[in-house]
Formats: structure tokens, C-alpha cells, sequence
């Protein structure tokens, strides 16, 4: 992503500018020795040196360095509309191409997660007999973001990385900022063991934490943290167990009781984002002869009112094999559920299923049957979903298939990091984190000064770069330097991911994608420092087509 970019070129500025005076007044250290650090060579013979004013200067230089790589940084901007790669992978490999539906075939408007939340919120209320006073609480859809993990016990919503470090600053109980020395005092620092975290499928273990990956968990997340505001500030003694299982289960209901269902087939054009590129997809595949099937855990009337919206009537005509409410994840592990098919008026019909007949659909199933009876295996298969979980992991690890994540957050936030504010934002806390890293040596009373003043503008800065994406939380990809623990499953079970399937539009269907090769701490730089040009996918690039 864009960020490399701007880190390659922020580590050529860092370095740069620590070496811009080496002529005239030399940073090149004496040996050092067990007395203590390296001293600069910047001073009159027999004169003490000015600490402060050198390190300042090096400052200067930096910043001078940065503010003339921002304009080329900025000729060379990643195109929102790509696809990007973590494994090698050609799509001339691929012979069949499958879909998710939900947040991949079809996407929904805002009006649906405001839905969902009233929805979950009535049914708190009426249901589980919730104080009437929380229906003044409405959904905000920039509260949370995915991949946000909650800790059932503790009642708090907060930011993992990669290697089970809480994101300090994104740590929230009901509507507010938990104080970071609260936090680390709460976890004895801010690690979250292993045996604590989420199982596989992001569930909570043991009513620990429970990471929310799905789309549709936006809602959820933001309901448990009103509802704790509300208990919180109304003084209400209340068990946080049983708060996140009544709002769990309140959200499934939504679902499960068709509730959702029913008002997106009454009201389609408010609830659909029509998009034509949709039906261009899946016409270009089949132009291509691919064949096509679709699993999905959606009810039968529910996806054929959607698809003859956004595809057409003839919809059933793309698709070589349509599952319907097949139960993902249980869909790809049991392999006791048989199909049956679902008649022309919705209902389910008791015959054996000897064949996957294109035309029909068929209900539940399991993925052991399904490649039993299509044949349909290995790394010729490619399917697409959004939720890295349920639609994607089992696939990849023991199934061999390919695999694309739909990320919509992806498009927003790639352009956000096109805009000059924040390659100048990032570029600037590049250079100025290795500036500290190179004179972090300096001991002296008056360079830690300084350097502490770097330090405080380099906090302000990570605080500054977070708002830019969502201000409780920050990007769904990193923490302050590391990547956050959604992006590290997306790595692990995504061989490509992009913002939607139109991106397949500006590929050819032999088109081969390459990871980049990034280099690891222990290697020799040279490759991430060439000239952003030299990296694809560019915005500019794809503009002249």
C-alpha cells in the first residue's frame, strides 16, 4: 500500500539528513568506548560541543530533506480501484471463480447498519427487558471499525496488532477512552496472552475476547459500547457477560428472524447500492468460459430479489451451481448435512441430490459433498468473500483453493493516503522516527532534551495520522508501527484482496499478481528504496487507460 512508498522514501530522507553537513562539520563518532557515547566532531578544538544547537540543525536538514521528496511521492499515488497481492497467483490458473454474496456480489448502503442497530436495539427492550431509556442512543456509523476486539469480562472495545499489543489510545469502555495507565494496569501492560485472545474464527474462548470481523458486526459493536455508556453513567450495577450475550443474541435475531430480510426485499432501491459493474464481472467470466457458483449463508428469496436488482432476472443463468443458506463456516468442516433443493416457490424438496444442476438452488449442503458431486477442487478454484473467517480461511488451509477477500474499507482509506496532508504527515514521521533512532546515542542532559521534544511531536503526529482514518480507532490495517491483527489474517488467508469485485474490470483474465517483495529487518534495503514509480499498481497508470 501506499505507506511503503512513503516509508522508502522517508528512510532516504532520514538518511539523507543525518549525512547533509559532513563536510563542513562532520557526524562521524569517535570510537566508543566503555566511557560512554559517541561525541560529534562539530566543535573548535578545546571547545565543549553545542549539543543542542547540532542536534537542531540536523532537525532542520530533515525536514528540508522530507518537504522535497513530498512532490514525487505524490506523482506516484496507488490506484484505489487495484487489486492487490499477498501470494503469487494467475488468474490463468483459474477455471472456476466463486462468491460469497452479502458485502461481495451485492453491497448495502448506510441505511442498513442504522437498521440493524434499532432493530437489535428494540429487541433488547422488548425481549430481554433492557431500560426503555437506551432508544435515545443512534447508530454512529463512525464509531467502530472492523477487526476491533472485545473483551467480554471487562466490557471493553480496543485495537490488537499483529503480535497481541493493544493499540494505547484505542482502548474504550461504553463511549469513552479508557486512560492509558488504567489499561496497562488492567493488563499488567498492554499484551493479550495468547490462551485470551479470540479461537479461530474470531469467537470468544471462554467468554474472553471476541473479535468482530464482519461487516455486519458494526452495528453490534456499536450497541455494546452505548449500552455500557448508558449503565456506566446511570451508575447500573450490571453483569458484562450477560450484556455481550443479550447483544449477541439480539443481533443474530435481526437475522435469524428475518427481520432485516424482510426490509430489504420491502424497500431494495434504499437498502442495494445498484452498481452495473456487478453483472459486468461475472458477464465478462463467462465470456471467458469460467464456470461460476455461489455459497452463501443467506435465505433463498432473499439473494433472487437481490440479484435480479443488480444482475437481472436471467441472474441464475451466470451461475453453474447457487447454495443458498449453507452455514459457512460449518458449510466447509461438516460433512454430515446433505443438499436439498429449493423449488421455484421456496420450498424444500425431499429428493436425493445425484447432481449440482445449473438453474436450481439448493439449500445447506457441505463443501466435501459439493466437490464430490462438481469435481471442483485444488488451485484452479478461486472465491471471493469479505468476511477472512468464515468465508475464507478453511478454504486456503485445507482445501488448497484460492482465495479474495472483499475489503470495502480498502477503496476510503487508499484514498486518504493519496492526499498530500497525509504523505506529508507520514513522510515527515518517517524521517523524524529515524532521526531519533540515529541520535538516540547522544547521552548528554541536553540532547535528551531535545530528543524528548522529538519524541512528544513524534506522539502528537501518531495521534494526528489515526485521525485521519477514524478518530477512536485509527486504520483497519495498522496500529501505530505494526501491522493490526485483522491484517495479519488477511495475509494469512487472502491470496489477493481489493475494495470490490469491479476490480477484476482492469485485469485480463491470464493477468499474473505479484506480491511485492518487501525486505525483512535483517536485509539490505535497496530494493524498497527504488523510486515509488517502479511499484504497481499507480493511480496514474491506471488514469491513461
Amino acid at each position: 500500500m501506499a505507506t511503503a512508498a512513503v516509508a522508502a522514501a522517508a528512510r532516504g530522507a532520514g538518511a539523507k539528513a543525518v549525512t547533509a553537513l559532513r563536510d563542513g562539520c562532520r557526524t562521524a563518532t569517535r570510537g566508543r568506548s566503555r566511557a560512554g557515547p559517541a561525541r560529534p566532531l562539530c566543535t573548535a578544538p578545546g571547545t565543549a560541543p553545542d549539543m543542542k544547537r547540532y542536534l537542531w540543525e540536523r532537525y532542520r536538514e530533515a525536514k528540508r530533506s522530507t518537504e522535497e521528496l513530498v512532490p514525487s511521492i505524490m506523482s506516484n499515488l496507488l490506484n484505489p480501484d487495484a487489486i492487490f497481492s499477498n501470494n503469487e497467483m494467475s488468474l490463468s490458473d483459474i477455471e472456476i471463480y466463486g462468491f460469497d454474496y452479502d458485502y461481495t456480489l451485492v453491497f448495502y448502503s448506510k441505511h442498513l447498519h442504522t437498521l440493524i442497530f434499532n432493530a437489535a436495539r428494540d429487541l433488547l427492550i422488548n425481549e430481554h427487558r433492557y431500560p426503555v431509556e437506551i432508544r435515545k442512543y443512534d447508530y454512529d456509523p463512525n464509531f467502530a471499525i472492523r477487526g476491533l476486539h472485545y473483551d467480554v469480562q471487562r466490557a471493553v472495545l480496543m485495537k490488537i496488532d499483529a503480535f497481541h499489543y493493544i493499540q494505547l489510545g484505542t482502548v474504550y469502555r461504553g463511549l469513552s477512552v479508557v486512560p492509558d495507565e488504567e489499561v496497562i494496569e488492567m493488563y499488567e501492560g498492554s499484551h493479550v496472552p495468547l490462551e485470551q485472545m479470540s479461537d479461530f474464527y474470531g469467537k470468544s474462548s471462554g467468554n474472553t475476547m471476541k473479535q468482530f470481523m464482519d461487516i455486519f458486526s458494526l452495528p453490534e459493536m456499536t450497541l455494546l459500547s452505548c449500552v455500557n455508556e448508558h449503565f456506566l453513567k446511570n451508575s447500573i450495577d450490571y453483569e458484562p457477560v450477560h450484556l455481550y450475550k443479550d447483544v449477541k443474541d439480539s443481533i443474530r435475531d435481526v437475522h435469524t428472524k428475518g427481520i432485516m430480510y424482510r426490509a430489504i426485499e420491502a424497500d431494495i432501491e434504499k437498502y442495494i447500492c445498484y452498481a452495473e459493474q456487478t453483472r459486468a464481472v461475472l458477464a465478462k467470466l463467462a465470456d471467458h468460459g469460467k464456470k461460476m457458483f455461489l455459497i452463501t449463508n443467506s435465505p433463498s428469496s432473499f439473494v433472487d430479489k437481490g440479484m435480479r436488482y443488480i444482475v437481472g432476472k436471467d441472474w441464475r443463468d451466470l451461475f453453474d451451481v447457487v447454495i443458498v443458506q449453507a452455514e459457512k463456516p460449518n458449510f466447509f468442516n461438516d460433512k454430515r448435512r446433505p443438499f436439498r433443493k429449493v423449488n421455484e416457490k421456496g420450498v424444500l424438496l425431499w429428493d436425493k441430490i445425484y447432481k449440482l444442476q445449473k438453474g436450481q438452488i439448493y439449500k445447506q449442503g457441505n463443501l466435501y459433498e459439493f466437490l464430490k458431486l462438481t469435481g471442483w477442487r485444488g488451485s484452479k478454484v478461486l472465491y471471493f468473500g469479505d468476511h477472512i473467517y468464515s468465508d475464507l480461511a478453511d478454504l486456503t488451509l485445507k482445501h488448497g483453493w484460492r482465495t479474495g477477500a472483499i475489503i470495502p474499507e480498502l477503496r476510503s482509506e487508499l484514498k486518504i493516503m493519496n492526499t498530500e496532508q497525509y504523505i506529508q504527515t507520514m513522510t515527515w514521521l518517517q524521517t523524524l522516527t529515524g532521526l531519533l533512532e540515529q541520535m538516540q546515542v547522544h547521552r548528554d542532559v541536553e540532547s535528551q532534551l531535545v530528543l524528548q521534544e522529538w519524541k512528544k511531536e513524534r506522539k502528537e503526529m501518531r495521534e494526528m495520522t489515526k485521525g485521519f482514518f477514524n478518530a477512536q480507532f485509527g486504520s483497519l490495517f495498522r496500529t501505530d508501527q505494526n501491522p493490526t491483527y485483522f491484517l495479519r489474517r488477511l495475509s494469512r488467508f487472502a491470496d489477493i484482496y481489493m475494495a470490490s469485485l469491479s476490480c477484476l474490470l482492469n485485469y485480463d483474465v491470464s493477468h499474473t499478481f505479484y506480491p511485492r517483495r518487501t525486505p525483512l529487518q535483517h536485509e539490505l534495503p535497496a530494493w524498497s528504496d527504488r523510486p515509488p514509480a517502479a511499484r504497481l499498481p499507480l493511480l496514474q497508470e491506471a488514469q491513461a487507460k
